[in-house]
């Protein structure tokens, strides 16, 4: 590749035109000047050629580092080309040999004008200098031109004076070549490759970094065509032009600038293993941090910097700091430099940003391509980085920078504790198998009996979500007998073992016996969360009241708590107020316990208070926010699957839904509350596909493992009335009967508007004639109490089917025109389309599907509400703690309820139109 003809031209032109003046006997010096790499010597070359094709004598001299010490070196190589010139004494007196040597050249010029080329200027020694410079006071009066190549780099050791320094301006005409801009640079790699795409040729220019050495090197490089993509690292390139150029080029800007550019190659090397832009080293810090670690003047590297980023060399990145042009330019910079030195590099990065006070994820990101420090600072700082990694949702940056602390000199005590965090975290990070042999070593630690306590609940929690849940609570049990002197520690092992038993069912049967057994022996020996779990037992046993389980948890909310054993509390009050239906207060009592949750200790609490988050959501119906954050890919089902499959079937998504029903093996699937919730889910599939054979297989299935935990009351998954359903459509109404009043008793012992409407509902089907449509009267007289949710409209639909039934068309319009209003409000696609159905069967001749801000979610009323006052798609998520994207998707199904495009007409739609019950898109045709 060669130099942009224009350079070239222009060199060549200023050249051309200072010879013909030397015809006239007046002759000049021309410095053509440049960083290294810009063409400098191509252009002295092209230049001595043409003159010598034009007639003019041509002597040549090339400078080198190497013969800076020889008197007079880069003289000889000139004068030894003139014929038949006799070498005077070399080491004699300087003035008395340069004053003969010029009488030589003017002699020799006397025959043609001539053209003195000498290469690298700056490299020539003192005594050549000198004489160039003496020689050059005289050329405006000689046939001689001298055109001299001269490194003008701004490098961290100060250069020495060029060599036109002490020459008038009269004298001289300077002229530099500057680095290829981007356009030229993109040229000259589309000459070489005319068929590459505009992406490749991009990434080649910044490689190149502006600089024609480089690029040319970079071209030969990837001439075979074997190379797709730019690479990132010298060892792709072969026979290896670009790396050896990028080290010449550093030889020549001196061991000052080599060691300071290696240097931030190290750091830059790190710095792409950040994370948040926001935590980036400051611009003002960085030249003094390289020249603390190089040895070199802050100043001057400031300059060089400032100077290599003029150049193309460097960029500034989204933080300000000056990174190399690509990824290939800085290993090129790093080739032979040891990973040792790297590491030291690192080590001492790290320990200047903390005296400086950078941020701990910064100075642990340091430590993280370090050896180990064995430093007192160094663990405290990797946990603190860890900690805010956590907080800021990057997971695996927290589990790298604990990994790392593990490799330096721990106590046990703090050993144990850094295990037990890191085993912990290790338990979310997907594929990872490290968390259970973190644990297990952290429990085999003799720390503190606090810190193994917690080392044994962290462990069997994973275990048990491992599907391991008997080996997990002997985890707990191991421990009973060496804390019999920390009671307050045993009931924390008692109350895990309590949490983590509804994993299994015959270890849940064995943990409530002797849980009961106590509390009869001696109730004081009972904590509170351990009168929680009784009460929590009791309701699903069927042999309480929401009003009595409600009074009792509350009084035992109100009671002084151990805080290790306040989550434990919290969390069953909140599971029991959802299922009461005190959705607020559950939602209270679950963003409390969430919020006393350590996110780095792995706590059987903390994933059942999830739970119980989506339960609350899946209350309320919010199919849009149950959607909006897909539950994450498993081998076995949990509840949060269930109630995306639940979601899915209600929103008329049904493919949708059959592809995560079959994404599971249930007969492989360990035994587990949440597989049974799955279960349930999977038979409204089924139903609502019309295979009632199946649905029915599920929901009984679900009723038996249910039974055999001894969970026999509809509150936690009303499988009864589902079967009974399927055994109405597959014309078996005595079993029907007999399912539906069982739960109706069991129902009444909760008493619980949503509980007991359903049993009614189904029983009412289930019965027929006169007395079914008073029990379906009843349920919805009792629903409509409550919110109106899809048990309401199910109950609606019901009676509006018995009263078509009865023969009143008239008024089961109505009911029916209710249930599919209420259906879209709430986005139940599945009972909108049932009850129109139900209404064209009643002689309806068009849909009673409605629009407007009547039809809006009370989620997505909220979110629109928030919107049009002015609030961004961020602020409503901080407001309403929701991920961004499900804000976003409340909005777009908000506009096109509102026959809406944005935000802008939000305030008028939801202002301006029907509030009492939105406009129908079909007529009311009675």
């Amino acid at each position: 590749m060669s130099r942009p003809a224009s350079a070239l031209r222009e060199a060549a032109r200023l050249l051309a035109t200072t010879i013909e003046r030397a015809h006239a006997g007046t002759g000049r010096l021309v410095l053509l000047r440049g960083a290294t790499g810009t063409g400098r010597t191509t252009a002295l070359e092209a230049a001595a050629e043409d003159a010598a094709a034009h007639g003019v004598q041509v002597l040549r001299a090339r400078c080198s580092a190497g013969d800076s010490a020889i008197p007079f070196g880069a003289v000889q190589q000139l004068f030894c080309q003139i014929p038949g010139f006799a070498a005077p004494a070399w080491d004699g007196e300087e003035r008395a040999t340069g004053a003969g040597l010029r009488r030589v050249l003017r002699a020799y010029a006397e025959r043609a004008p001539l053209l003195i080329a000498v290469d690298d200027v700056h490299l020539a020694d003192p005594a050549s200098r000198r004489w160039l410079v003496e020689s050059a006071r005289l050329m405006d009066r000689l046939p001689i031109v001298l055109a001299a190549t001269e490194r003008s780099q701004y490098d961290v050791d100060p250069p020495a004076q060029g060599l036109a320094h002490s020459l008038s301006p009269a004298l001289v005409t300077s002229y530099t070549l500057n680095p290829l801009s981007d356009t030229s640079a993109a040229a000259v790699v589309r000459s070489a490759f005319p068929d590459a795409d505009d992406s490749w040729i991009k990434d080649c220019v910044r490689a190149g970094a502006g600089n024609p050495l480089l690029l040319r090197a970079l071209l030969d490089d990837l001439s075979d065509g074997s190379h797709p993509a730019v690479p990132d690292t010298s060892a792709a390139l072969y026979p290896g032009a670009f790396p050896a150029a990028v080290q010449w080029w550093l030889d020549c800007a001196g061991p000052g600038t080599a060691e300071v550019a290696r240097t931030l190659a190290i750091l830059d090397e790190g710095w792409d293993h950040e994370g948040a832009p926001s935590a980036g080293f400051p611009l003002l810090h960085l030249p003094s941090l390289l020249a603390q670690l190089s040895g070199a003047d802050p100043a001057r590297v400031a300059g060089w910097i400032t100077a290599m980023t003029g150049l193309g060399l460097l960029h500034p990145d989204s933080q300000g700091r000056a990174r190399y042009a690509h990824p290939l330019l800085r290993d090129g910079t790093l080739t032979g430099v040891s990973a040792a030195r790297r590491r030291v590099v690192h080590r001492t990065t790290a320990e200047v940003m903390l005296h400086r006070g950078a941020s701990s994820e910064l100075v642990a990101r340091q430590l993280l391509l370090t050896d180990v420090v064995d430093a007192p600072w160094a663990v405290p700082v990797l946990q603190d980085a860890a900690s805010l990694a956590l907080r800021e949702g990057h997971l695996q940056d927290a589990v790298a920078f604990l990994r790392r602390a593990l490799d330096e000199p721990l106590s046990d005590e703090g050993r144990q504790r850094l295990l037990t965090e890191l085993g912990s975290l290790e338990y979310a990070v997907p594929g990872s198998s490290a968390a259970i042999l973190r644990l297990t070593e952290a429990l085999q630690l003799s720390g503190p009996p606090q810190e193994r306590v917690r080392a044994a609940v962290a462990l069997g929690t994973a275990l048990s979500g491992r599907g391991r849940t008997r080996a997990g609570v002997e985890v707990l049990r191991s421990l009973y007998d060496g804390l019999a002197d920390r009671p307050d520690l045993v009931r924390i092992l008692r109350q895990a073992f309590l949490q983590l038993s509804d994993n299994e069912q015959l270890v849940r049967q064995e943990a409530y016996k002797l849980l009961a057994e106590g509390a009869e022996r001696t109730p004081e020996s009972i904590s509170t969360a351990g009168h929680a779990f009784l009460v929590k037992y009791a309701v699903t046993a069927g042999l309480s009241s929401a009003k009595e389980a409600m009074l009792r948890l509350r009084g035992l909310l109100a009671e002084p708590t151990d805080p290790l054993s306040e989550p434990y509390l919290l969390g069953v009050a909140a599971a029991v107020a959802q299922w009461a239906d005190e959705l607020d207060e559950a939602e209270r009592l679950v963003e409390r316990g969430l919020a006393g949750q350590r996110p780095d200790l792995l706590h059987p609490m903390h994933e059942a208070l999830r739970h119980t988050r989506i339960d609350i959501v899946a209350a309320r119906a919010d199919y849009v926010r149950l959607l909006a954050d897909p539950p994450p890919i498993a081998t076995v089902p949990t509840s949060a699957h269930a109630h995306t499959l639940t979601a899915l079937v209600e929103t008329g998504r049904l493919a949708d839904a059959e592809r995560l029903a079959g994404a599971f093996d249930l007969r492989a699937a360990p035994e587990s509350w949440e597989l049974n919730r799955f279960l349930y889910a999977r038979g409204g599939l089924r139903a609502a596909n019309g295979d009632m054979v199946g649905a029915l297989h599920d929901f009984l299935e679900c009723g038996r493992r249910q039974s055999a935990r001894e969970v026999v009351s509809p509150v936690v998954t009303p499988w009864r009335t589902a079967a009974a359903e399927c055994h109405l459509a597959l014309g078996v109404p005595r079993e029907a009967l007999a399912l539906a009043e069982e739960e109706l008793r069991l129902a009444r012992v909760w008493n619980t508007p949503r509980t007991v409407g359903r049993a009614l509902r189904v029983l009412g089907t289930a019965t027929g004639g006169r007395r079914g449509l008073q029990l379906a009267q009843e349920a919805v007289r009792l629903l409509c109490g409550g919110p109106a949710g899809p048990e309401r409209v199910a109950a609606l639909l019901a009676l509006g089917r018995q009263l078509t039934a009865s023969g009143e068309s008239s008024r089961a319009r109505d009911v029916l025109r209710e249930a599919a209003r209420l259906a879209e409000h709430l986005g139940a696609i599945r009972l909108r389309d049932l009850a129109e159905e139900a209404l064209r069967a009643g002689g309806a001749r068009r849909s009673a599907t409605r629009t407007g801000a009547a039809s809006l979610t009370d989620s997505e009323r909220r979110i629109a509400e928030l919107a049009a006052g002015g609030r961004t798609n961020a602020e409503i998520a901080d407001l309403l703690h929701l991920a961004r994207r499900t804000v976003e998707t409340h909005l777009t199904h908000s506009y096109r309820k509102l026959g809406i495009q944005g935000r802008s007409a939000l305030n008028t739609a939801l202002t301006g139109g029907d509030t009492a019950s939105g406009s129908p898109v079909g007529g009311r045709d009675r």
